[in-house]
């Protein structure tokens, strides 16, 4: 079977607005520093049209056709995503669940010469991600079904308030809903060292004066820290369904997901990680 043509980075990324092969020069470098003063103001960046139009349209076709295989794990949740604890108060924002309703599409399903995947794995892209984050080296997820994957909210559903276990997410929509779906987030609202608990705990009620709203729209890339910032998407309302392409990049060339993660986000695992878990075992 003959390889799939390369797509041009010009014909994946608007390189007038947003020059990522030309890092080295005065309008990539001001482009990266705009990038890092916001991730270091509040931990998120939003690069409005990032992807060229024929390139969207393919995307938003692809993540289409894909959004009928997405696996829902409807459940309740806690900000942290752990199980409650009747030691603390039942107001404590570790005892406050709430609906947790969205899809995700393995990368395993996606065409290895998709346009998703062309450019994910660009490593003009990748390089430019490694700048903006001041993370190097960056690498394409290692594993199977996780590396990228399509995050898909039917109408009705939403992804309630939490944090991220994983640093950083880039994201990029290419279908947005009839309405709502909205992204809201609370800048930096934890740290390493003091939780907030009451702060969370205000936001779950909704109080709104730490939350910050993002109109995201196709086409857009976003550069999120979640770790740390409280965030969720409204509920999806009217008859459309909203779709994100999420890219997951790690330091770590030769990590996978766990089997447990695996099989409650997607349903299923492969069997590298069931082999991967095997050697783990056996090195005990």
């Amino acid at each position: 079977m003959s390889q799939p043509d390369a797509i041009s980075l010009a014909d994946l990324v608007d390189l007038q607005r947003y020059p990522i092969d030309r890092l080295q020069q005065d309008a990539g470098r001001r482009l990266v520093a705009d990038c890092q003063a916001a991730l270091d103001s509040i931990g998120c960046i939003v690069l409005s049209d990032f992807i060229t139009p024929a390139a969207l349209t393919a995307m938003a076709a692809e993540a289409r056709g894909l959004s009928g295989q997405a696996h829902f794990h409807d459940i309740r949740t806690n900000p942290y995503g752990s199980a409650g604890d009747p030691a603390l108060p039942a107001d404590h924002p570790v005892n406050l669940f709430d609906e947790r309703s969205n899809g995700f599409v393995g990368g395993d399903l996606m065409a290895p010469g998709s346009t998703i995947r062309q450019l994910y794995r660009h490593p003009e892209l990748i390089a430019f991600l490694s700048a903006c984050m001041r993370v190097t080296p960056l690498h394409v997820y290692a594993d199977p079904i996780a590396d990228a994957v399509v995050n898909v909210l039917r109408p009705g559903r939403r992804f309630c308030w939490h944090f991220d276990n994983n640093d950083y997410t880039i994201t990029v929509m290419t279908q947005a809903p009839e309405a709502g779906g909205l992204f809201e987030f609370c800048p930096k609202l934890r740290r390493a060292d003091d939780q907030r608990f009451a702060a969370v705990t205000e936001v779950l009620r909704g109080e709104r004066k730490e939350v910050r709203q993002l109109t995201l729209k196709p086409g857009d890339l976003q550069i999120f820290y979640g770790r740390h910032s409280l965030h969720r998407v409204t509920r999806v309302e009217g008859e459309r369904e909203r779709h994100t392409v999420i890219f997951a990049y790690v330091e770590d060339p030769l990590r996978l997901g766990s089997v447990e993660r695996t099989q409650r986000i997607y349903g299923r695992v492969h069997p590298r990680h069931l082999a991967a878990a095997a050697a783990a075992r056996d090195a005990l």
